[in-house]
């Protein structure tokens, strides 16, 4: 019997707990006080709600199987997140680390418990002179007993020049290859990798191909004796799509990647398209997308700052998703 798995991933922008968080170090509060000014328990509530709405209607609004995501701040915001989700009546749990990133923003999943048991969960330091998110891995394992791991990254932004920050997304690409190399060591090449998140470069950039190792070639995954990964993005390449949008700029900052173990003819777990072909979606519901001429995300910003939209507003990023089959 088939299992269908749907994985999610979205940039939440910046879910923080209140300003004046408990659960928030000294140093982060007083770093952020400006930035966080307004951002009381009321607006917190909004901004969870828009986002639930969004998670509530994925996958024919039965809601992701498992979803990563980034820019949150705590557990304690997440799990607030996950109640606002119980309409669904999932057994979703988070998994979760406290990263040292300048901002205190982390990288976490959500997953169903009922479909995946978690066994272990990694963080892997991205060594830079100012602290940036680490990228964080959980091995799970499915009701068919199963091992899957899934590996969640949020890269250095472009904030200053794509050019001028580029080693920055090359010193956390050449770390994600080194964690590949030693997962392929200790679990065999056959393990089945899922890579996602916020990478801050395209599917065809530097980092991506040439230090991450990410590929459209299926074949060149399979053959490969490196840990190569297969990108799905390359699949909506002649969509126009971003998941991000820059000055107009439709950019794929969101991307799955996939190690060989998913499309070995022995794989009882393998990659699955969707209804139009493409490997992966990006999640467009009418309500986020701005007017005008560019599908622009309407992002909800905080109190501290002009682009601020609380009753319109989601997030800055566009969901994507995947799917998986067990047989």
């Amino acid at each position: 019997m088939e299992h269908n798995y749907y994985i999610t991933w979205w940039n939440l922008e910046n879910l923080f707990d209140v300003e004046e968080s408990s659960w928030r170090p000294e140093y982060l509060q007083n770093r952020l006080r400006n930035e966080l000014k307004g951002w009381d328990r009321s607006v917190l509530n909004k901004k969870i709600n828009k986002l639930s709405s969004i998670i509530s209607n994925l996958n024919n609004g039965r809601g992701p199987d498992l979803f990563g995501v980034c820019e949150v701040e705590n557990e304690r915001v997440l799990q607030q997140l996950v109640e606002a989700l119980s309409s669904l009546s999932r057994s979703y749990r988070v998994a979760h680390h406290d990263m040292s990133d300048n901002r205190g923003i982390d990288i976490a999943f959500v997953y169903d418990s009922d479909l995946f048991s978690l066994q272990n969960q990694f963080h892997y330091e991205v060594l830079k002179r100012s602290a940036t998110r680490d990228i964080f891995q959980i091995n799970v394992t499915t009701t068919q007993g199963r091992e899957l791991i899934f590996i969640g990254n949020h890269w250095p932004s472009r904030s200053g020049g794509e050019y001028v920050t580029e080693p920055y997304r090359i010193l956390a690409a050449e770390t994600l290859s080194y964690w590949m190399e030693r997962i392929h060591d200790i679990k065999g090449t056959d393990i089945p990798v899922v890579v996602m998140g916020d990478f801050n470069d395209e599917y065809f950039n530097r980092s991506i191909t040439e230090y991450a190792l990410s590929t459209k070639s299926q074949q060149k995954v399979i053959n490969s004796r490196t840990p190569r990964l297969y990108n799905l993005m390359w699949s909506l390449s002649s969509s126009g799509l971003g998941t991000f949008y820059y000055q107009n700029f439709p950019l794929v900052l969101d991307q799955f990647m996939l190690s060989k173990g998913l499309f070995l003819s022995s794989s009882p777990i393998f990659p699955r398209t969707f209804t139009d072909g493409n490997s992966a979606k990006i999640e467009l519901f009418d309500e986020m997308i701005s007017g005008g001429d560019y599908r622009n995300p309407i992002r909800f910003g905080r109190p501290s700052t002009s682009e601020f939209n609380p009753e319109t507003g989601y997030s800055d990023h566009y969901p994507i998703s995947m799917l998986l089959v067990e047989e």
